[in-house]
């Protein structure tokens, strides 16, 4: 490591923008199993992506703020995301490592601007959790109604969100029924993702393929009853739904070739998403009137007003299983990334501790189902929504930007994959994020600077000193990235090993 440019605002080995770069873990006990191929890399992507954004929220900002014109804003938060896409999957073709836009930013940006990324995608991630439980709620209590089981109103919904409201029992129990998944060790929860997203998959072509038939031109006028300006609102307030390929990243140390997989899971992933998003939401708004949706019920709701209650309840069912893919996956990002910043000496090593048989973040898990547990019982899903976007909106801009940042400075460097039309596409990346976060709520950006000063209290106090115990030294040199893009294969288990871990989990 180089010991050049001191001082505190310097790349030495005092400077908060030295860059880190961790070693790969020597020991079995403190290194993660890697189980996960192509397949399931984009099977988990698309479980990320596709859940509440389509099932719940797309009917919500139809309704609300775009009218047929949701379409647009889908698409708008697709290109937005698409850009930063590229960007995400360059790094994870150079640096397989666990803590994604952390990871990224810390070895090219800078310890503090990775401990910045770090921080804000903790509370974001577990927001998103929260978020896609609250949406898949609505589902539960659409199929209790069915069946005549009418629960209480107390627990139906966060307070505000209807006549007395106090809490959303039914979505906090969904977070910790995930992160009591997720603590059942990799192989187990991730064969389980793989069958919901199948399902919540045949699902959405279930409600594209008879909903089509349902579609009345005269629903989709006016397509744009709120104007123009309302769709790209409603971007800002959707993009959660396009972006799940960030939390895919945060899985690199369990895959296997992540240098290769994981740039083509990101894209695979996105792609097969958006085609979704775009034919659900002509469907959607094409069955019923947008003054006439359901934001609770969604597709459930659509088609019980046209008469096919009976695809509603299959519907509703499908959403309730697929939305877990969600919470599965962003869950898993959280996670990871605490696991990550915990390695790194940026917090406590307690948190990331792996379980001794089933080798998974269990403390971090927990404590991340029981957060995103209370967000979901106490905050309306355009709340939570709106809190996810802005920290991973503010993640894609240094992401896009450091990706330009380490092509201009060592393009000689390995990658399994080179974003393309460098650098107007990260750079749109950039411009597409920025604009989106003008569109949401000052009470948004309060949260989020009021978190992130949090996190700079908590560097200071801890993890400033305590880092350089653990990675000591100044910054590494970026050839060190080359070493590590080619370590995949050094770090596969051995055939003993893998057996030995099918027959644990």
């Amino acid at each position: 490591m180089s010991s050049e440019h001191g001082g505190l605002f310097g790349t030495g080995e005092r400077g908060v923008f030295r860059r880190t770069l961790p070693p790969p873990e020597q020991t079995q006990e403190r290194r993660l199993t890697r189980v996960l191929g192509l397949w399931q890399l984009t099977l988990v992507g698309v479980g990320a992506i596709i859940g509440a954004g389509i099932f719940s929220l797309a009917g919500a900002v139809a309704k609300e703020m775009a009218g047929p014109a949701v379409l647009v804003s889908f698409l708008v938060a697709g290109a937005a995301s698409l850009c930063a896409a590229f960007a995400y999957a360059e790094f994870s073709g150079m640096v397989p490592r666990a803590g994604s836009s952390y990871t990224y930013g810390s070895a090219v940006l800078g310890e503090l601007v990775g401990w910045v990324i770090g921080w804000d995608l903790l509370l974001e991630y577990t927001a998103i959790v929260a978020a896609v439980s609250i949406g898949m709620s609505g589902y539960v209590g659409y199929l209790l109604d069915t069946v005549g089981v009418h629960l209480p109103a107390w627990m139906l919904g966060a307070p505000g969100t209807g006549a007395g409201h106090k809490v959303d029992l039914i979505a906090a129990l969904i977070c910790v029924g995930v992160a009591w998944l997720l603590n059942r060790g990799t192989r187990t929860s991730a064969r389980v993702d793989v069958v919901l997203t199948t399902i919540k998959i045949l699902v959405v072509l279930l409600v594209v393929v008879v909903g089509l038939m349902q579609v009345r031109s005269a629903n989709l006028t006016p397509f744009a009853p709120f104007g123009f300006g309302g769709a790209f609102a409603g971007a800002a307030t959707v993009f959660f739904a396009v972006f799940g390929y960030d939390a895919l990243s945060t899985a690199a140390e369990e895959s296997v070739q992540a240098r290769r997989h994981l740039p083509k899971a990101m894209m695979y992933s996105l792609a097969i998403s958006m085609v979704l998003y775009v034919l659900a939401c002509v469907v959607l708004t094409g069955m019923v009137h947008y003054t006439q949706i359901d934001p609770s019920g969604g597709f459930s709701a659509a088609f019980r007003t046209v008469g096919l209650g009976g695809v509603g309840a299959v519907v509703a069912v499908g959403a309730v299983l697929g939305i877990v893919t969600v919470s599965f996956s962003f869950m898993l990002g959280a996670s990871r990334l605490w696991y990550a910043l915990s390695r790194d000496g940026l917090m406590p090593r307690w948190f990331g501790e792996l379980h001794p048989r089933r080798r998974v973040p269990h403390r971090a898990t927990w404590i991340i189902g029981a957060a995103s547990a209370v967000l979901a019982g106490v905050l309306p899903v355009q709340e939570a929504a709106q809190l996810t976007n802005i920290g991973v909106l503010f993640a894609f801009v240094i992401v896009s930007a450091a990706v330009v940042v380490i092509r201009y400075r060592r393009p000689d460097l390995p990658r399994g994959f080179r974003c393309p039309g460098m650098p107007v596409v990260p750079l749109l990346g950039v411009a597409f994020s920025v604009w989106l976060m003008s569109f949401l709520t000052a009470e948004t950006w309060l949260r989020l600077g009021g978190w992130l000063l949090l996190g700079l209290v908590v560097y200071v106090v801890y993890g400033y000193r305590n880092t350089r115990r653990v990675l000591p030294g100044g910054s590494v040199d970026l050839a060190d990235l080359s070493r590590l893009a080619g370590s995949d294969a050094a770090l596969q288990p051995a055939p003993a090993a893998v057996e030995s871990t099918t027959t644990k989990d």
